[in-house]
């Protein structure tokens, strides 16, 4: 274990190991998927340079005018495409809105393809061409690293290696650049994102501008969590969790508001939540449900999960 609180794996020894490092980067990613929910990887082929720019078309984005950016927020869009206002989303224990604004892009397929009708348009922003031109650049590099961990989690879990393959491809994946503006006053309760677990397989997250995420221990105590900055973290969503009887943990995480002197200072972050199909089913892997851990959840398929969890939230009503 670093200083960071979680476990690091290195992405390369997989994609580009030997047998043995292959071997050893499967248990190593397995146990904290495992034990943790949550670890940094290296090495995971994500372009630097893509990131950075991406940062600071977002940057460049979340600067604009609020009545420009209002023009990109889509009725009866449930925030899955375009931009989503300060203080819409909430925890779905809460009713406290999150001190956050978000811009989301999805998956793009062509016009002639079967599930063109689940995927609306992508927002383009005039103001700032650059903001979704990198942001769909950047979704494919993420969309790519996440099938290469799922691959090792398959192995992990004694499955085919290809399991996840039919089941992300074209998937309802989401990358969204996140805004915490500065705070002004004192919060009555709320912070920049309340305790909450991610609702999808799993999340990639490059470094955000400022810290302040936390982890919720197995002994119930927040963990501060610090990357690298060449680091994606990446946690287990509730569908993974799901998949897997609670094999693979979905840990809870949040996001504290900073100490009073860093008020003034904004934070950026940019997690890609890796969503399958909407029909791929999530009823409990056979070999996950045992005597000792007994089948936890009734059948459901990942789009009925995502319907449940938006309107939990209040994206959806």
């Amino acid at each position: 274990m670093k200083e960071k609180g979680i476990p690091t794996v290195d992405l390369s020894q997989y994609v580009l190991g030997t047998h043995e490092e292959k071997e050893q980067f499967v248990k190593a990613l397995g146990k904290a998927f495992h034990e943790v929910g949550f670890v940094a990887v290296i090495n995971h082929g994500v372009p630097k340079d893509l990131i950075d720019d991406f940062y600071a078309a977002s940057k460049a984005f979340f600067a604009l005018p609020e009545e420009v950016k209002r023009r990109y927020e889509i009725a009866g869009m449930a925030g899955q495409r375009g931009y989503t206002s300060f203080g819409k989303e909430h925890a779905k224990q809460s009713n406290v809105p999150d001190l956050k604004e978000f811009f989301q892009i999805g998956q793009e397929v062509p016009d002639d393809h079967p599930r063109k009708s689940q995927y609306p348009d992508n927002v383009d922003v005039v103001e700032a061409p650059d903001f979704t031109r990198l942001g769909r650049e950047l979704y494919r590099s993420f969309e790519h690293a996440g099938g290469q961990l799922l691959e090792a989690i398959a192995i992990h879990l004694g499955l085919d290696e290809n399991y996840f393959h039919d089941k992300i491809k074209h998937g309802n994946s989401i990358l969204r650049a996140i805004h915490y503006p500065p705070i002004t006053q004192e919060p009555a309760s709320a912070i920049r994102a309340e305790q909450h677990e991610d609702i999808n397989l799993i999340t990639l997250l490059v470094g955000a501008s400022a810290g302040g995420l936390q982890l919720l221990n197995s002994e119930g105590q927040w963990n501060d969590i610090m990357p690298e900055a060449d680091e994606i973290v990446i946690n287990v969503g509730d569908m993974l969790q799901r998949l897997t009887n609670d094999y693979l943990k979905s840990t809870t995480h949040r996001v504290v508001n900073p100490p009073r002197e860093e008020w003034h200072l904004p934070r950026l972050s940019i997690p890609f939540f890796l969503h399958p199909v909407s029909e791929m089913d999530l009823s409990c892997l056979p070999a996950t449900v045992t005597a000792d851990n007994p089948l936890h959840y009734p059948p459901i398929t990942a789009g009925e999960y995502l319907d449940e969890r938006l309107r939990e939230i209040g994206l959806k009503k």
